[in-house]
């Protein structure tokens, strides 16, 4: 979308995450996906498409500091600061108002990550930590 001639660029996005806004995100990903097969009846040639199961998923990049905040959460709801254990919805925020863009709004519902990958190398000056996740539903543009 073009917003007074201009493409959104990354400091137009906000993330509010389980309540909260997520200043030290460093990427956000996200996507829907339908399984579609061709179906056959006579002849060798599709008559149809048969639409299947939606899935909605992506990833979330953090810097540890966010990390630990949400597995401080996590501690908060479970004793523990397992973030497998965490159900949340998240809110991703294209556009300043204040600059008068139009905004866009996406809305992830039931967001449960699936792993925790860590690691550092030489020459990091932070670590960053990219969580998958799968989610319930993804309204677009609501």
């Amino acid at each position: 979308m073009i917003i007074n001639g201009q493409e959104y660029s990354w400091g137009d996005l906000s993330l509010l995450m389980g309540g909260r806004d997520v200043c030290r995100m460093t990427a956000i990903d996200y996507k829907t996906e339908q399984s579609k097969e061709p179906l056959y009846g006579k002849g060798n040639k599709p008559i149809a498409i048969q639409s299947g199961n939606v899935k909605h998923s992506g990833t979330v990049t953090l810097l540890q500091s966010e990390l630990n905040t949400l597995q401080e959460l996590a501690r908060m709801n479970f004793g523990r600061p397992d973030i497998l254990k965490l159900n949340l919805n998240a809110v991703v925020c294209y556009g300043n108002p204040l600059e008068g863009d139009v905004m866009t709004v996406d809305r992830l519902f039931g967001i449960q990550f699936t792993e925790i990958p860590k690691g550092m190398k030489q020459g990091d000056s932070n670590m960053e930590v990219a969580l998958p996740f799968v989610c319930t539903d993804i309204k677009y543009n609501s």
